[in-house]
């Protein structure tokens, strides 16, 4: 392995660890910043859903290479954004939840099965999720919505970043690593459906 390429997984490890780590303090009445900037940057980072779907996005999209590399992240920014005006004017989408959950096991299994679609289909894809996110970044939202969508919007960006970096230094040369990595975030999707099921039957 270079030593420039683990370099670069190393930092993208860490920096996703990081962002694991950090409070959650998204959502109303958790911490002291329930009503600045702050408070929208967190809120991807209270959830695991949020946290692997925006970084597989970073990495099926560096996978993916050419104008993918920024056009797919884009696309899903784009969506979040228009879900997030939705969801501040009441707009609920049906299923909310399990889209989310959906999006985690589809982008998943993207990675881990190595689908390369055209361009259209794949930024179709990522922007339906994106809007499911959105959606329920707008029904949670405590604050000004100016201020906790920029704030949501920076950690995204951030998240797919972390995602762009781990998967162009994996490269498509070590097929069994990225693919196991696929797998680890469909299974991480399905824990959290399963987890969604549990607590709707208690």
């Amino acid at each position: 392995m270079k030593p420039h390429s683990a370099l670069l997984r190393h930092a993208a490890t860490a920096t996703v660890l990081a962002l694991v780590a950090s409070p959650a303090l998204a959502h109303p009445g958790h911490g002291i910043h329930s009503h600045t900037f702050l408070s929208g940057f967190w809120h991807p980072l209270s959830g695991l859903d949020h946290i692997m779907a925006m970084v597989a996005v970073g990495i099926w999209a560096a996978f993916l290479g050419g104008r993918a590399l920024w056009a797919v992240p884009t696309a899903f920014v784009t969506a979040m954004i228009a879900g997030f005006v939705l969801g501040v004017n009441g707009v609920i989408f049906p299923a909310v939840e399990p889209g989310i959950a959906a999006s985690v096991v589809v982008m998943g299994l993207l990675i881990a099965v190595a689908v390369r679609m055209p361009m259209l289909p794949s930024l179709a894809v990522v922007g339906l999720f994106g809007l499911f996110h959105g959606d329920a970044h707008g029904m949670e939202m405590s604050g000004t919505a100016l201020a906790f969508g920029a704030g949501f919007t920076v950690s995204t960006i951030l998240l797919h970043l972390a995602g762009i970096v781990l998967g162009a230094s994996i490269g498509r040369r070590q097929i069994l690593l990225a693919r196991a990595m696929g797998v680890v975030v469909a299974a991480s999707g399905l824990f959290i459906a399963g987890d969604m099921i549990i607590g709707g039957l208690a």
